[in-house]
Formats: C-alpha cells, structure tokens, sequence
C-alpha cells in the first residue's frame, strides 16, 4: 500500500446550535434531535433552545467562568463540579401574559438548559467562589500551585 503524499486541511468553526439548521426547511424536531444529540442541549416545551454562553479565562492565579443568564434568579442556578467536569443547570421560564396579547416577534428563548466545561488538572476545587451580578454568573476557580518536583533517594 503507497502512503498518501496528500496535506490534509481541516477548517476548525464553532458550533451554533440555532443558526446551524434553524432554516424553513428543516424540520424544528429534527434540529432539536440533533442539539439534543450533539450538544446536550435540553429543548423546552416549545422547542425554543435556551443556550446560555460561557466564557473561560485564566490569569497567574484562577481560571474565571462567566456565564451569561439573564432573566434567571440566583436561586434557580445549580453549580456541580464533579471529577474536573463544571456543570451548570437551571431553567429560564416564559413570563405568564395576557392571552389578548399578540406577540409580532418573539427572539427570547426560554426552557431548561445544562452547560458543561472540563477544567484543567490544575484546580482547587475547595477555592471555588460563585456571584451572580446583573444576569451574569461568575466562577472564580483557583489554581492549585505548582507541584515542585522532588529527587528520592534510593536506599
């Protein structure tokens, strides 16, 4: 068998799970199979996906999440961290209207939502310090410090 002396380029593009296949023609049960499938994105009564985004930094001494969940009280927002995996679930529910109100468009996505991020080896997980200010949810997870190595002696 000959090796293939052809380069391989591979365009690496972020997933958005509304715009990706929420077109007229494609069906709103097979784009929700398919966020469901992929993304662990959980669909609300309507179908409406609600995604919140997630932003991930690190400076010296923490890595910082900041998630962004507008229209959600701090009391409904569930944090775990379990074997380096950050999971935060919660819902967004519709307001209650009047039902004489006639809606000429309605952008605002609401129903259950779960967002997971993998963090790095390198954290304290008993340093974990959790603020919802302005709609926003902000982590700030410490880092443990450097391990040194150490020489052992053979005896």
């Amino acid at each position: 068998m000959k090796p293939l002396n052809k380069e391989v380029v591979m365009a690496i593009t972020r997933y958005n799970p509304i715009r990706q296949f929420d077109t007229p023609s494609t069906p709103r049960n097979f784009t929700s199979l398919l966020d469901e499938f992929f993304n662990d994105v959980v669909t609300s009564d309507s179908g409406r996906l609600f995604v919140p985004s997630i932003d991930v930094s690190e400076d010296e001494s923490h890595y910082h999440v900041h998630v962004s969940l507008p229209g959600i009280k701090k009391d409904e927002i569930n944090i775990d961290l379990q074997d380096r995996r950050l999971t935060i679930t919660g819902e967004r529910k519709e307001e209650t209207s009047d039902k004489n109100t006639k809606y000429h468009l309605m952008e605002t996505r609401y129903g259950r939502f779960e967002r997971s991020v993998m963090l790095p080896n390198n954290i304290n997980q008993d340093k974990i310090d959790a603020r919802f200010e302005d709609g926003v949810l902000k982590l700030g997870i410490e880092k443990k410090e450097k391990q040194v190595s150490k020489q052992i002696k053979v005896k």
